[in-house]
């Protein structure tokens, strides 16, 4: 363990839950809060480097107007109203750059703030900066951001998961309390699972994607973290609902996932159906993880739970889909990055046409995951392959809705390990693609059925001390079983370390 980097302060080491129950008490002033969280990122992103910028005077200004609000007797404008947070360098912000981890948006400044960006500052509270992220959210270990690798504050030599390994390290170092992220195959999760903290990612349409940059639009999904079940169940009511800006957005109620957590969390599971995927166990998972999930499962029997096996034989595709819709709709969706419009523009001297200036500014601009996933994609949709791999791809995607919907009518909720091993060394996978997209096995299926899941921790494995997730996974718009079953293992649980 890194103690430097994982030590709690007063105020640092609060729940965001106990930081605004203080705040609105006028115990502490939200000033105060959003200066401890700056004070701690001062202290340890020199070494982790959580963040690609960092946003103090914009997030004391917000927490003043807090205070403000707070002392003149007004309501706070939500229940988390005062308490900072870390947001994912993929969400559009006027006040701060949006780089997406890549060279081809160096200080990129958006005309405008994405959907959740607007609910953060309505809702009161004052973003503290921008989280590093694999570049374009391509990645399983953000070792691929343009401006360096983020490291697990839990051991500085390891990986924080990807792609927003970012905002899991603000969280698991005491930078930040809350964080967003986004999760297009289980890039919120999966930095749960090795940093010890909890990420949920909400059902497809349920959180906007407007002035979300788009890795692949079918995929992607903003979604909530927090170092407890609650506070990332308080995010989510703040950043979940319709938005008629986004097409995909889906114009239905919140599901009251605040109430779940908060039951959950009082109650056992008498009466919930757990199931255990076969498919996502055994062969090539780390004993230690092993371990853990098999403590896990006994402790949600121990809550009340009835488990039982259930088979998902598609998942064992999963992958191999994935990657073959992934990198069609990267194709597609990362043409608009062409030295023309904004961001970098590369041999724009006279000299070059505008066809080489867009060549240039590609080359000079992308890195090599992102120009893999590029290359790949173009080859699958260009004609004589479309049908061979992504219609193919697509309608094992559709054998993977089945085999959930097929679940989901015997059990209420699925559970697997978040992840096959703990996070590994930086560098080791670096140059071997194929084992690094192997660390997403168990959270791509959610992305491609478009349901919920969430990664909570479930302790340290036994192999080498590091933390090891718990991935529960409830159907579309059922999100508040998450959070139900989720606060209720967290509670049997207790402490991790």
């Amino acid at each position: 363990m890194s103690a430097p980097t994982r030590a709690a302060g007063p105020v640092t080491g609060l729940s965001a839950a106990e930081l605004a129950e203080k705040i609105h008490s006028r115990e502490l002033t939200s000033v105060e809060v959003t200066q401890a969280h700056l004070d701690r990122i001062a202290e340890v992103d020199d070494e982790l480097h959580a963040f690609l910028h960092v946003s103090s005077q914009e997030a004391l200004a917000a927490a003043a107007e807090v205070d403000r609000s707070l002392d003149q007797g007004q309501a706070p404008t939500s229940p988390l109203a005062g308490v900072p947070l870390a947001l994912k360098d993929v969400f559009a912000t006027t006040d701060a750059p949006t780089t997406c981890g890549s060279k081809i948006l160096e200080g990129w400044m958006s005309p405008y703030n994405a959907t959740v960006t607007e609910r953060l500052k309505a809702a009161g509270i004052p973003i503290l900066g921008k989280t590093n992220m694999d570049e374009f959210a391509m990645g399983s270990s953000t070792e691929n951001s343009a401006y360096g690798v983020t490291r697990n504050p839990w051991d500085t030599s390891r990986i924080p998961g990807g792609s927003g390994g970012g905002s899991a390290a603000a969280l698991a170092s005491y930078s930040a309390p809350l964080a967003i992220g986004t999760d297009t195959g289980g890039s919120i999760r999966q930095p749960a699972a090795v940093t010890a903290t909890v990420g949920v990612k909400p059902t497809y349409g349920t959180v906007s994607r407007y002035g979300l940059v788009a890795c692949a639009s079918s995929l992607d999904q903003g979604g909530p973290c927090g170092r407890t079940v609650l506070d990332t169940a308080l995010l989510h009511s703040v950043i979940a609902g319709y938005d008629p800006r986004d097409s995909t957005s889906l114009d239905l109620p919140v599901p009251d996932v605040v109430g779940a957590a908060r039951a959950g969390a009082a109650h056992d599971l008498s009466g919930v159906r757990v199931g255990v995927v076969t498919e996502l166990q055994g062969e090539g998972y780390q004993p230690g993880v092993l371990e853990s999930f098999t403590a896990a499962v006994q402790t949600l029997r121990d809550r009340g739970a009835e488990v039982v096996e259930v088979s998902c034989p598609s998942f064992t595709s999963a992958l191999s889909a994935y990657y073959l819709i992934l990198p069609s709709e990267v194709s597609s969706n990362l043409a608009r990055f062409d030295g023309m419009r904004y961001g970098l523009r590369v041999g724009d001297d006279g000299t070059h046409s505008a066809d080489e200036v867009m060549a240039l500014t590609r080359e000079a601009g992308f890195g090599p995951e992102v120009k893999r996933r590029i290359m790949i994609g173009t080859y699958a949709l260009s004609a004589g392959y479309y049908d061979a791999y992504y219609g193919q791809a697509q309608k094992v995607r559709t054998l993977i809705a089945r085999d959930f919907e097929a679940a989901f009518q015997n059990v209420d909720v699925l559970v697997s390990p978040t992840t096959p091993t703990t996070a590994f060394p930086i560098g080791e996978k670096v140059d071997d693609p194929l084992a690094m997209y192997l660390f997403d096995l168990c959270t791509l299926p959610v992305n491609l059925a478009g349901t919920c899941a969430m990664s909570v921790p479930s302790g340290l494995s036994s192999d080498d001390g590091l933390p090891v997730g718990l991935q529960i996974m409830a159907p579309a718009m059922a999100d508040e079983r998450l959070y139900r079953v989720g606060a209720s293992y967290e509670a049997a649980r207790g402490d991790i370390g």
